[in-house]
């Protein structure tokens, strides 16, 4: 499956040339609610096909779509969903996302990328990683409030104290010499390298190993909170030795192992939320500290000039909000139209592209915690 998070930082939907196509459908992990899933996908991508022959001939339109309709027919990838699906595509590029939570149904041709529901799954405040460890092993996995799934770890990690030590992993074993009577029976016995003191040095060894490795290739790379599983005298000593500023204090006190997922994306949603909630309050008191500077709005126009000209430091989106239309990205003049146009997607979409370009960034809040009604809330460097 193709990596969300590799592709956004690489610039992918930024150089494809047009037609941009995009489709966005809610899936279902298991039977029968999945059995839908390719009909619905079907269907989209027949609006797809409405959309493209508008403006396009068959001979642009038939190699545009030749992926969607393979990926369709494919019976074992509709077996092995998530919560939403994202598919991309354009001359020359064919991305498929399983997303971990639902996105509404959508199929846009236009002459960029929809990107908004992949923002969302990227920049959405309520984003987390939780690391089970134990003595033995490692698991990483990442969530939102919704749903918790396991990460493949990156080259590098180790995911058992054997990955981590290698042949420098000893067996605990007691050495005993005796001194006394030449015959031995009634020596002094004496005892070195405890079973317990080399346990605790390989254990002390292997989380020093998994604390860097995670924090270079998952924690700093994602930029999320980490949130740690494990019994409490294992927890105790990897917070100790960890150097991860992406590591918080609370966390869960249980051998991941004991637990399920579902019971596990609770019990991290519970250490997670105030960090959470405290993130979304503090961006709306910045932004309204920003407006009464003028160095925020809510009005789109002027965040579009604003966007282009590199001036949006952070720029807060609804994420139901939709509004047709484009924006010109030299002028930053906006226009509005139909979603229908294979020439239109959502103008605040392209506006959090616009803010990504010039470095800014972009969060996607929930409605009812937007500070205004246009859809967005923009906050500028000057």
């Amino acid at each position: 499956m193709d990596s969300l998070a590799h592709d956004f930082a690489s610039g992918t939907f930024g150089v494809s040339e047009p037609p941009c196509l995009s489709i966005y459908l809610p899936t279902h992990r298991h039977h029968p609610d999945n059995q839908q899933d390719p009909i619905r996908f079907r269907n989209l991508l027949k609006t797809l096909e409405e959309s493209l022959r508008q403006k396009y001939g068959t001979r642009d339109v038939r190699p545009l779509l030749k992926p969607f309709q393979e990926l369709a027919e494919n019976s074992t990838f509709w077996n092995h969903t998530l919560d939403g699906l994202a598919v991309l595509g354009a001359a020359g590029l064919f991305r498929v996302y399983q997303l971990q939570r639902p996105v509404p149904e959508l199929a846009v041709a236009a002459d960029s990328f929809h990107i908004k529901p992949l923002i969302r799954i990227l920049q959405s405040a309520d984003r987390y990683q939780v690391l089970g460890l134990n003595r033995q092993q490692i698991q990483l996995f990442e969530g939102n409030r919704d749903a918790l799934d396991p990460v493949e770890l990156k080259p590098g990690v180790p995911k058992t104290i054997e990955d981590a030590l290698g042949t420098e992993l000893k067996e605990p074993h007691v050495e005993v010499w005796t001194h006394g009577s030449e015959g031995g029976t009634g020596g002094v016995r004496h005892g070195s390298g405890s079973i317990a003191d080399t346990a605790g040095i390989q254990t002390e060894r292997f989380f020093r190993a998994v604390g860097r490795e995670v924090l270079a290739h998952h924690s700093r790379p994602s930029g999320l909170p980490l949130v740690l599983a494990a019994l409490p005298e294992n927890r105790a000593l990897f917070q100790k030795l960890s150097q991860n500023p992406f590591l918080i204090a609370d966390g869960i006190d249980n051998d991941p192992e004991s637990l399920s997922v579902e019971t596990l994306r609770e019990r991290a949603w519970k250490v997670i939320e105030p960090y959470y909630l405290a993130r979304l309050t503090a961006l709306i008191d910045m932004f309204g500290a920003a407006r009464s500077k003028y160095l925020g709005t809510a009005d789109l126009a002027e965040t579009a000039r604003n966007a282009v000209a590199g001036r949006v430091a952070t720029l807060l989106i609804d994420a139901d909000r939709r509004v047709p239309g484009r924006v010109d990205a030299e002028t930053g003049a906006i226009e509005f139209d139909d979603l229908a146009n294979p020439d239109v997607d959502d103008l605040i979409d392209d506006l959090g592209e616009l803010v990504l370009r010039h470095g800014g960034q972009v969060v996607v809040v929930p409605s009812d915690r937007m500070p205004t009604q246009t859809g967005i809330a923009a906050i500028d460097r000057y």
